[in-house]
């Protein structure tokens, strides 16, 4: 990078949007918000561009399958997907497949879906098993991975003193999560999650369940996917219809170390982008009723109803339309959930507070419902698969259920035939207008760069670091600390 002059180069990510700043709102919240939402957590990583290779190239990929995927904790499933004992899924990423079976104490287990005698997975769909027999030849391991029995045991004696036991991996869980990490050794779960736990702890994932799953193969790298829901300012242009009531580029963008990041996305604020206009055109009631009729979170009792009605939540005069959604959120999340929502913020109601642990999983935080999201890699860098999970707040006292069946489209599908999704699944159709345009891009590009932006793609760049970290050995085959 060429050097700069030393005032300038002091300056560089410290520029913020005009407009009211996520820090201004947390000020302006009708209760006390929690340190984790002002206790700003960023630092600048540099302007240097992107290599585009690393989107498009084989070899890249190759080292990413290599170098990275078998050393961090990856995101397999919930703990209502297997809820009882036998029940197992099979998860697969980046040339490796995996049961992750729930055992007779209620522990899980994983291990690799390869029949040790000719190759054969065990099993390509999930379900019930108490064992696991090859179809191709009938080799049979326990669903704990232990080796249980073949046929024509005679024609294999030289097996007998061998252990055939199903290779294993590590296991991690938390708030219902389930992670797994092919080689053992590193940070353990909580460490490697660090700060997550800390600030979840107030929202409760436990708590939840998975009522909604949809994943759909997208043709372009995972990166690309993913990195596309790590900032918030592309809704300038691509989904124009939620500036009346998103703060885009007034987001907050925080980062942790190698692995844990942030987009603090307001909702119920006009974005900078559009003109305020006279009270009575664009006041604090028009921006509610623009955020009923078009924010993704659905699944909300006072949504539903305002369907119906779109003067539903009337805005008092002298109240935000931030503090109107939050008062309605409050009031419909306790009456449905029987937990008291009455600390909770504004903003924990309402905003996209979206996290990423890398290296692809991103849960929102607040209350429910909350989405979260994670990116596979495809059998080419040009294609991917993204799954999109809802949760929800089991009402107290009820027992967790069984998560949602996952729902798969192709490459030929939208996401709007998934009709569960809502709204969402039109604004993601907005996203797929770009990123198989963005791929092709990449592959065409003369310069062979990306640039990325110093603070709202702060996410993005330490995404990239740490994913370098793993490719040159300083995480991961060394046994660096994550």
């Amino acid at each position: 990078m060429a050097e700069r002059d030393p005032e300038i180069a002091a300056k560089l990510g410290e520029d913020r949007s005009e407009g009211i700043s996520w820090a201004e709102l947390m000020e302006q919240d009708s209760r006390t918000p929690p340190a984790i939402l002002t206790e700003e957590s960023y630092t600048f990583r540099g302007s240097d561009p992107i290599p585009a290779e690393r989107y498009t190239s084989e070899e890249f990929a190759k080292l990413e399958r290599e170098k990275m995927w078998p050393y961090v904790w990856q995101f397999a499933c919930r703990e209502e997907d297997i809820p009882e004992e036998g029940d197992y899924i099979v998860y697969e990423n980046a040339g490796r497949s995996f049961l992750v079976s729930r055992q007779d104490d209620g522990s899980i287990r994983a291990f690799h879906n390869v029949c040790l005698h000719r190759g054969r997975k065990l099993r390509t769909e999930d379900g019930h098993a108490d064992k696991f027999v090859c179809p191709f030849h009938g080799f049979a391991w326990n669903k704990d991975a232990s080796f249980d029995s073949m046929p024509c045991q005679w024609d294999f004696p030289h097996l007998k003193e061998q252990n055939l036991d199903l290779p294993e991996a590590e296991v991690g869980r938390w708030a219902g999560y389930v992670f797994i990490r092919e080689e053992k050794g590193g940070p353990t779960l909580e460490e490697y999650l660090a700060p997550l736990p800390e600030h979840f702890k107030r929202w409760r994932h436990e708590e939840c369940a998975t009522v909604m799953r949809v994943a759909k193969e997208v043709p372009a790298n995972w990166k690309v996917v993913m990195e596309a829901f790590m900032e918030a300012w592309h809704t300038i242009v691509t989904h124009p219809q939620l500036l009346p009531f998103t703060g885009d580029s007034n987001a907050a963008y925080w980062t942790w170390g190698d692995n844990v990041n942030v987009n603090l996305t307001p909702f119920g604020v006009m974005s900078p982008h559009l003109e305020k206009g006279p009270d009575g055109e664009r006041g604090q009631q028009w921006i509610v009723d623009q955020f009923i009729l078009y924010n993704g979170r659905s699944g909300d009792n006072y949504e539903d109803a305002a369907k119906d009605n779109p003067m539903a939540i009337t805005v008092p005069e002298g109240t935000s339309a931030r503090a109107a959604l939050g008062a309605a959120m409050r009031k419909a999340y306790t009456e449905s959930t029987g937990y008291d929502h009455e600390d909770a913020t504004d903003a924990e109601l309402l905003d996209a507070l979206v996290y990423n642990v890398f290296p692809n999983f991103a849960p929102w935080g607040g209350y429910m419902p909350n989405i979260v999201y994670n990116w596979l890699p495809g059998k080419t860098p040009d294609t991917c698969v993204m799954e999109v999970r809802i949760l929800a707040r089991i009402p107290k006292g009820q027992p967790i259920p069984r998560g949602a069946p996952l729902k798969f489209l192709t490459l030929e599908q939208k996401w709007t035939e998934a009709p569960e999704l809502g709204i969402l699944g039109d604004v993601f159709e907005q996203d797929m207008d770009n990123l198989p345009y963005v791929q092709e891009g990449l592959h065409a590009s003369k310069t062979g760069q990306v640039n990325l932006g110093n603070y709202q793609e702060i996410r993005i760049r330490q995404f990239q670091d740490t994913m370098v970290k793993y490719i040159e050995g300083d995480l991961g085959t060394k046994g660096g600390a994550a």
